[in-house]
């Protein structure tokens, strides 16, 4: 009987988890048909959905493991902003019976279709998670959520939710524990019936309502949450008084007034006895000399963190020392205190005469953006607070020296003082006497910081410690052989110095999980002892070195590195083609800028979750791997090697790349079809190579592209119309560059760079064809290089649309016709060049951006004229001014027209014979010299022939 039992429960178990290739076969089908309803003309992702079919590999659709069954599905943005509203079709969802996570936020859904909205997927009793959010629905749409008791998320910020809201629209969320109803127009809140219908949301912790209109006085309802314990009521419109009896009653831990205009607090004995807030923001607020802010903070008995992050203090306020701040040290239970950005002009306001801030007071950050003086003197009141914990002056402009008596600050565990102006040799200061520090930022000063941080060895405390930027590190003569007590999570060491040896205090770290050493020219072979000693180092940055030899591994695999930079140094030899099996986590590899060789090993393959590889500037050589498991990766780099073969198999599976550099190779073979799959591909650079073909017109597809590079190939056939470039925000790594050739310059552009730049190199190839007009219509692009090809028509007038154009170069090419005068709208344009065509006609008028080209513009186009070309046009300016259709203009692009001058003179010469065929039948007598006139031609022929044939008897072939 047991053994029949268990066969049912395998039964069971294997009819559960039985499905198509990874998936469920019927949620395979749903899926399939979601893509055809969603119908995006502007994201591509889904089109690779049914490409495989294990559904549960498609992007963006997760699966449990164990059972097939999909249980996350995030569909974000794939209608843009800028297509038409369109209405859901809910059911859809219904097969997904353990979806637990659905995500439609930023698809312009106006509502659902009817009897298919929202309240059909009440059946789905694991939905826990809603995102609605950046869509347009109206307030009708909560009558469809509300019999989703399942729901704990729920977001439906950023919509037009307008008005006030009634309460019962809540009334069966019994489950929620978050509720996201910012950036909409909401009003405030009431109830219908005037019962406490609100109460129901037992479980209902976090509640945003910022920016929107909401009235204080329409939030009395929100007093009846038992569980809220954070409210966001930032950026609405709280104006004046805000009277605690609307919230005194609450369990509130943390609130958010920010960006409001809220004059005072009004609180009773009886409600501050019973408030709860810990937490208080009050950003963007302006303080002005009437108000009573400040002093009225005493309504929050126990508040433990205070926000005042980039408040205005106007008038008096700010030219008294801020007095009004010495309410502040009055809040006994103050842990951490937060003034950055306020436009303080000074710290008086900190001396003890001034403001008697509690000794209890344990964290405060000073983050005070506009300190001009020098800050040693200042510092005393600051010295007194012995019990302070936490000291944060960061990005501020505090010049000179640290004060002596920081030595007092014996409690100190975070010292920030990063972003100044700061100076000295820090040995000289007393952070020997701080003793209690964990973490210590001296980024971004003028110190000088000694490598072997020696006087630290005695902080056995000591966890974190960052020096970057323009301090001056330097290293000792001679290194003392002690032991510190300190053992690093956090070490950033960078600056540029020329330290021969790593230092010695390195060798005694085994907790680190993030080193950085850069610029400090060190010597030497790879610290593989640095991985071997620290199996919790998850980043490793060595870039910029002096380092040298073979990549040399530790002996066992390292589980938990997944960022490696050793660019710009002397490593030579093959990567080490076990890479892949002894650090598997890596996500990240930069081994960019040294004198690597051999091929890319294919262990790359067992790094699953790699997104970056960047080979590039090395001597790499070989065909690309085929067995990339690449499914995270979004950056590849490889320009400038020695790499060969196709195309054709290489990271068909990185659906998610961003980023395609193999430009300065020797790649071959054509573009591939599927290169439409990476629907995110926003830089696709493979210039300087050999690749043959057509350009796909599956390319069209791709609309995230910003930079395409297929200069200097064999490409040939037409320019597809609908190929496309924009600017986005694409992702691209800290650090990382992208070649491209513009103003006819080679320049490298970082990330901030790409946010604003868009451009189509397709120069140096055999296109043919004509232009096609649409490219005119890329109004944000900034470079369009189209020279060196066999293009011919016409220039089109569509380019007037270039408005954002920054540099046009269509030279070398068999372009006709005239240059269109609506070029000279382009005020953007610095670099414009139609040299070595066929072009006719008058140069555009030397107006705007025009006036600064030079003959070199304009150079071999033999029937172009006006300035600068020393050729004018007098003749088209003799001619009078008469009024002529649109064909006579189109005529006059050209001084000959080839087809009428071969036909009228084939006309003239058959005229010719005809007269004379005609005069000899009339007239007998010239019928008789003409006759006679040929008979004595032949034999003066036939006499010449004779006398010199026996002459040139004479001469033998030899």
């Amino acid at each position: 009987m047991k053994e029949c039992w268990i066969m049912v429960m395998m039964i069971l178990l294997l009819k559960e988890s039985w499905c198509s290739d990874g998936c469920l076969e019927n949620e395979r089908i749903a899926l399939l048909q979601i893509k055809s309803h969603f119908n995006s003309s502007s994201s591509s992702f889904m089109s690779t959905w049914g490409v495989t079919a294990d559904c549960c590999s498609w992007v963006r659709v997760y699966c449990n493991s164990t059972t097939g069954h999909v249980v996350q599905l995030s569909l974000d943005g794939v209608r843009s902003s800028e297509e038409d509203y369109w209405y859901l079709n809910a059911s859809l969802f219904l097969p997904f019976q353990q979806l637990n996570y659905l995500s439609l936020w930023g698809n312009n859904i106006a509502g659902c279709i009817k009897n298919e909205g929202f309240e059909r997927l009440s059946a789905l009793g694991n939905l826990e998670v809603l995102e609605l959010s950046d869509n347009s629905f109206h307030k009708s749409i909560l009558s469809s959520l509300s019999g989703l008791s399942s729901l704990k998320i729920l977001s439906l910020s950023g919509n037009r939710l307008k008005g006030i809201i009634n309460i019962e629209e809540f009334n069966h969320l019994i489950s929620l524990e978050e509720l996201d109803l910012s950036a909409n127009a909401i009003e405030g809140f009431i109830s219908s019936n005037g019962s406490d219908e609100l109460s129901k949301l037992s479980n209902l912790e976090r509640f945003d309502l910022s920016y929107n209109h909401v009235n204080i006085s329409l939030l009395s309802p929100l007093i009846r949450l038992p569980s809220l314990r954070y409210l966001d009521l930032g950026y609405n419109q709280l104006e004046g008084l805000f009277n605690f009896k609307e919230l005194g009653k609450s369990k509130l831990v943390t609130l958010d007034l920010s960006g409001n205009n809220i004059t005072e607090f009004v609180d009773s004995r009886e409600i501050r006895a019973s408030n709860n807030i810990s937490e208080l923001y009050l950003d963007d607020i302006t303080i002005t000399k009437g108000s009573k802010l400040l002093e009225s903070l005493g309504a929050f008995s126990h508040l433990k963190n205070l926000s005042l992050v980039s408040c205005k203090f106007e008038g008096a306020i700010l030219h008294q020392g801020l007095p009004h701040l010495q309410i502040i040290g009055a809040m006994s239970s103050l842990k951490k205190l937060s003034l950055g950005g306020c436009g303080l002009n000074d710290t008086e306001f900190l001396n003890q005469g001034k403001i008697n801030i509690n000794p209890s007071l344990f964290e405060i950050c000073f983050i005070l953006k506009i300190l001009a003086k020098p800050f040693a003197n200042e510092f005393t009141g600051v010295c007194k607070l012995k019990q302070l914990q936490e000291l944060d002056i960061s990005y501020n402009d505090i010049s000179g020296s640290l004060p002596s008596c920081l030595a007092n600050m014996t409690s100190l565990q975070s010292l920030h003082l990063s972003s100044n102006n700061f100076v000295g040799n820090i040995s000289l200061y007393p952070f020997n006497r701080l003793t209690n520090l964990e973490y210590l930022d001296l980024s971004h000063n003028l110190f000088q910081i000694p490598v072997s941080l020696d006087l630290f060895f005695n902080h056995s405390k000591l966890k974190h410690f960052k020096s970057q930027g323009n301090n001056e590190i330097y290293g000792e003569k001679t290194e003392q052989n002690l032991t510190p007590m300190f053992q690093l999570e956090t070490l950033y060491i960078d600056g540029y110095a020329c330290i021969k040896a790593f230092p010695k205090f390195l060798y005694y770290q085994h907790n680190l999980r993030e080193a950085s050493l850069q610029s400090l020219k060190l010597r030497g072979r790879f610290p593989y002892w640095l991985l071997q000693n620290n199996t919790k180092l998850e980043e490793l940055y060595l870039k910029n070195n002096s380092l040298s030899g073979p990549l040399q591994l530790p002996l066992h695999s390292h589980l938990n590195l997944s960022l490696l930079d050793i660019s710009d140094n002397l490593f030579h030899g093959i990567i080490p083609p076990d890479i892949g099996t002894h650090l598997p986590r890596l996500e990240l590899v930069y081994l960019s800028k040294n004198d690597f060789n051999g091929s890319i090993p294919s262990s790359f393959g067992n790094m699953s979750s790699l997104q970056i590889l960047d080979l590039s500037n090395n001597d790499i050589s070989g065909s690309l791997p085929s067995d990339f498991c690449c499914s995270h990766m979004l950056e590849v780099h490889l320009s400038r090697n020695q790499l060969q073969g196709s195309l054709e198999d290489a990271f068909f599976d990185c659906l998610q790349l961003v980023v395609l550099d193999l430009s300065h190779n020797n790649m071959t073979g054509s573009i591939p079809s599927w290169f439409e799959r990476f629907y995110q591909l926003a830089y696709m650079i493979l210039g300087y190579n050999n690749i043959e073909g057509e350009i796909p017109i599956q390319l069209c597809n791709l609309t995230q592209l910003s930079l395409i590079d297929l200069s200097h190939n064999n490409l040939s056939g037409h320019i597809p119309p609908c190929l496309r470039s924009t600017s986005n925000f694409a992702s691209l790594s800290n650090g990382e560059e992208i070649e491209f050739t513009t103003k006819r310059n080679i320049y490298s552009y970082q990330r901030s760079m790409l946010y604003y730049f868009s451009g189509i190199d397709l120069s140096c190839n055999k296109l043919i064809g004509q232009i096609p007009i649409q490219i005119g219509y890329l109004n944000e692009i900034r470079v369009l290089n189209l020279s060196h090809n066999n293009l011919n028509g016409k220039i089109p007038a569509s380019f007037s649309n270039l408005s954002q154009i920054e540099s046009l170069d269509l030279s070398h090419n068999n372009l006709q016709g005239n240059i269109p005068s609506q070029l000279t709208e382009l005020d953007f344009l610095e670099v414009f060049n139609v040299s070595c065509n066929d072009l006719s006609g008058r140069t555009p008028e030397k107006v705007k951006q025009f006036a600064t080209f030079d003959e070199s513009s304009y150079r071999d186009n033999p029937l172009l004229c006006g300035w600068p070309l020393q050729k004018y046009c007098a003749t088209m300016e003799s001619s009078p001014s008469i009024p002529r259709s649109s064909n006579d203009t189109e005529e006059s692009n050209c001084f000959i027209d080839m087809e009428d001058f071969y036909a009228s003179f084939g006309v003239a010469y058959i005229m010719v014979l005809l007269t004379i065929a005609g005069v000899l039948f009339i007239n007998p007598y010239w019928r008789q010299v003409w006759f006679y006139f040929v008979e004595v031609s032949i034999d003066k022929c036939y006499y010449f022939l004779i006398d010199n044939l026996s002459c040139l008897s004479k001469f033998k072939l030899f």
